[in-house]
C-alpha cells in the first residue's frame, strides 16, 4: 500500500523562507556530522575486531576529539557523546587487558 508523499507547507513570509533555507543548511551540515561520527566509530570497532592496541587507541582518541566537538556545537546531546565515549574506550581497554593476559 503506497502512500503519497507529505506535503511541505510553502513558506509565505520573508522569516518564514529564510528559516527554511536556514533549516536546510543546518540539516545537511548535521548530517555530514553524524556520518562521519559513525565512520569514526566504525573504525574504533574494527580495529578493535583485528584486536590491534595501537590503532585502536589511536582510532578512539579521533572518534572521542569528533564526539566532543559535535556535543559542543550542538549536533549530539552531550550526554550521548559521552556514553558513545565510554562504551567505545570500555571496549579498546578490555583488548589491552587481554593481550596483557
Amino acid at each position: 500500500m503506497a502512500t503519497a508523499p507529505a506535503k511541505s507547507k510553502s513558506k509565505r513570509n520573508k522569516s518564514g523562507i529564510k528559516r527554511k533555507r536556514q533549516a536546510v543548511k543546518l540539516h545537511d551540515r548535521n548530517k555530514s556530522v553524524k556520518s562521519m561520527l559513525k565512520t569514526l566509530a566504525r573504525k574504533v570497532e574494527e580495529a578493535i575486531e583485528a584486536k590491534s592496541g595501537d590503532t585502536a587507541k589511536n582510532a578512539l582518541v579521533a572518534a572521542m576529539k569528533a564526539l566532543d566537538k559535535a556535543a559542543s556545537k550542538g549536533v549530539i546531546h552531550k550526554s550521548t557523546a559521552a556514553r558513545k565515549v565510554s562504551r567505545l574506550s570500555r571496549k579498546v581497554s578490555a583488548i589491552g587487558k587481554a593481550a596483557t593476559a
